[in-house]
């Protein structure tokens, strides 16, 4: 169990670096996501692996509330995500439950680098960036050719050091939470006999 408590640690510095890279990169180029925008969080195709969950499950077993997350995430089964917290009637306005143990993928979301099938740097912009921030979209895309953004696959790859096994498989949040869950919930009771 100390082993995984030691790996969800240094991956949350590792997320807070991340975070810091992508919000600094996002408002230096003023791609900036509406406030209590969750539009990308009833996305069911968002993914994390079960290392990106890990802090998240150990902290709800730390609060005595694994399990019963973990029932209630196999009984969720809207498509948006488990933690996402609606506040409008349409369900796009929001806010994230576990902001603080948010997965990596959700602090990069915005703006982000990636490479195109020539090698090429190409930015991934969320679709409601590019429709309330046009000119920015345009001025961050052509600097492509003298700044590299932060790019996504160089922070996954940092992720994946830390525990190649929790890492090697990305799925949608709720079942690597789910994943994460029973991991750490395993742990726990193997060790209770230790």
């Amino acid at each position: 169990m100390q082993q995984l408590r030691d790996t969800a640690s240094t991956l949350m510095i590792l997320n807070d670096e991340i975070a810091q890279t992508y919000s600094g990169y996002q408002n230096d180029r003023k791609l900036f996501c509406r406030t209590g925008c969750g539009e990308c969080c009833l996305h069911p195709g968002i993914e994390a692996s079960v290392l990106e969950m890990l802090p998240l499950a150990l902290y709800l077993h730390e609060q005595g509330t694994a399990e019963s997350t973990l029932e209630a995430i196999q009984q969720h089964e809207q498509e948006s995500c488990f933690f996402y917290q609606a506040s409008s009637e349409d369900r796009k306005s929001g806010h994230c439950s576990i902001y603080a143990y948010r997965p990596a993928v959700c602090r990069m979301f915005g703006a982000a680098g990636y490479r195109g099938r020539e090698g090429e740097i190409l930015l991934s912009i969320c679709k409601v960036i590019r429709a309330d921030e046009p000119a920015a979209v345009v001025a961050a895309e052509l600097s492509l050719t003298i700044e590299v953004p932060p790019m996504m696959m160089n922070h996954k790859a940092q992720i994946a050091q830390l525990d190649y096994e929790l890492s090697k498989q990305n799925m949608p949040i709720k079942e690597a939470a789910a994943a994460a869950l029973e991991k750490v919930l395993t742990k726990a009771y193997y060790a209770s006999f230790g």
